[in-house]
């Protein structure tokens, strides 16, 4: 079973939101925006406090793609496979990333430094193929230039 969570974090959204009619996916996405991902405890605890069984609120949960079951990494990447990126090679932009980072779509790292899913679109189509890291975008990808992103970031993290 996963490590417990600091479930305090979650009280004042609750308090706002438990009564609420029709706020349950207001509170997974205050949730996932406290720990990262919706914690299966903080899943129990939303549970009690709004009278919504577990069952139903991981069904709400797993059926948006939005919401994660375990902690992102710091790098959270998102590959766009949009139309122009597509056309692009965003599908060996994806291969090259599976294989520096050893992990598959929806999955993070073992150091816990990098996550990635794969999105429909990122609205950069002029800069296809893309994707974005955290809050930065990165275009014209090729698989050289995705290999150097990537181990800048892992020689940034080390010197932090």
């Amino acid at each position: 079973m996963a490590a417990k969570c600091d479930l305090s974090l979650l009280e004042g959204v609750l308090d706002e939101y438990a009564d609420v009619k029709g706020s349950l996916i207001t509170i997974l996405q205050k949730t996932q925006e406290i720990y990262s991902y919706v914690p299966e405890d903080a899943v129990y605890l939303i549970s009690e406090r709004t009278g919504v069984s577990p069952a139903k609120i991981m069904g709400v949960a797993t059926f948006y793609s939005q919401f994660r079951f375990a902690p992102a990494g710091k790098y959270k990447i998102q590959i766009c496979k949009g139309t122009a990126c597509y056309v692009n090679g965003s599908e060996r932009i994806i291969d090259v990333l599976t294989e520096e980072l050893g992990i598959q779509s929806n999955e993070t790292t073992e150091d816990g430094l990098f996550s990635f899913t794969v999105v429909s679109c990122l609205g950069c189509c002029s800069l296809a193929p893309a994707m974005m890291i955290n809050d930065k975008a990165y275009g014209n990808l090729t698989g050289d230039k995705i290999r150097q992103i990537i181990r800048g970031l892992r020689k940034e993290a080390e010197a932090q």
